[in-house]
């Protein structure tokens, strides 16, 4: 039975770009009407996309009364928009550390707050926060992104329990490395990239990195009732790396 979502109108943050964009196509395909919002143009006639800073409450308020007024009232949400911040805790600062915290933390808050203020009366309500296997465990210098992670995962299971009874399911999908805009920036950096990228490879027992549209898959199943019974959860999309123990190189024999 494959999902349909068709009449459905969908919410995703951050969806300019990378994971948000491919959740955005995932849930059109499946028939959803999507409305991006992100503080950044889109250049996709298919899609439409309103200008919205989610970790401002006036902005969030106005982003959500334009979709009521233009495309209808929301059903499902996915807090998508987030940023990473890499550094060591002695130079970490406090508005970096801020800013993370507001827009991984507060911006999800603030939309899924608005989101369940209007959407009280409809059935097979979703929302859907993109977490990051950096909640469980992570890199050295990523301080702020990963407690802000782990705090999506706390928030995740707390709106499950509050919106629960007004029929709201709230699950997370916790990426694992997605080949993304900003990872393959990221890959470019390397030296030696087709080495870096083998041995990337080699940590996923599955035997390949995760595209966006892997994410995109998952999130319309959760938004869809094939998923009704299903809330609180934290769902690791990581094709079995966090399953795979790393040994020293010298092992290897």
């Amino acid at each position: 039975m494959s999902a349909n979502l068709k009449g459905r109108v969908a919410i995703v943050t951050g969806g300019a770009q990378g994971i948000g964009l491919a959740i955005a196509r995932s849930l059109d395909e499946a028939g959803t009407h999507v409305v991006i919002g992100d503080i950044q143009p889109l250049d996709d006639d298919a899609l439409h996309c309103h200008e919205l800073d989610a970790t401002d409450e006036a902005s969030v308020a106005a982003f959500f009364a334009h979709v009521r007024q233009n495309h209808g009232r929301p059903s499902v949400l996915v807090n998508n928009a987030g940023i990473l911040s890499c550094a060591p805790l002695d130079r970490l600062t406090v508005s970096e550390w801020d800013n993370v915290m507001a827009v991984n933390l507060r911006g999800p808050f603030l939309m899924a707050r608005q989101f369940a203020s209007c959407c009280a009366s409809q059935d097979n309500l979703a929302i859907i926060n993109i977490s990051s296997i950096e909640a469980f465990s992570g890199n050295p210098d990523h301080a702020a992104y990963m407690t802000s992670k782990a705090g999506i995962n706390g928030l995740t299971t707390s709106l499950a329990i509050d919106l629960g009874p007004r029929g709201v399911r709230v699950n997370a999908i916790a990426p694992g490395w997605i080949k993304t805009e900003m990872n393959e920036g990221y890959m470019a950096q390397v030296p030696d990239r087709a080495a870096a990228e083998r041995q990337l490879t080699d940590l996923h027992p599955l035997g390949r990195i995760g595209s966006p549209s892997d994410i995109g898959d998952v999130a319309v199943w959760l938004a869809s009732d094939q998923s009704r019974f299903v809330t609180g959860q934290v769902i690791r999309v990581e094709g079995g790396r966090m399953a795979k123990l790393s040994l020293p190189a010298a092992f290897n024999v």
